[in-house]
């Protein structure tokens, strides 16, 4: 549940302070990005 008047309006994403919130997981709704496997360095290569 959102509890944050700033997360209501834009979202944590948009948020200014979204790097220092402390709680932007508890009261926000902030999600951490999904971490994509890496890709290996001869990928994209001719």
């Amino acid at each position: 549940m959102t509890l944050c008047p700033v997360a209501l309006m834009t979202g944590c994403q948009k948020c200014p302070i979204v790097t220092a919130c402390p709680l932007k997981s508890v009261i926000g709704d902030y999600q951490k990005p999904e971490n994509a496997p890496p890709k290996s360095p001869t990928e994209g290569k001719p």
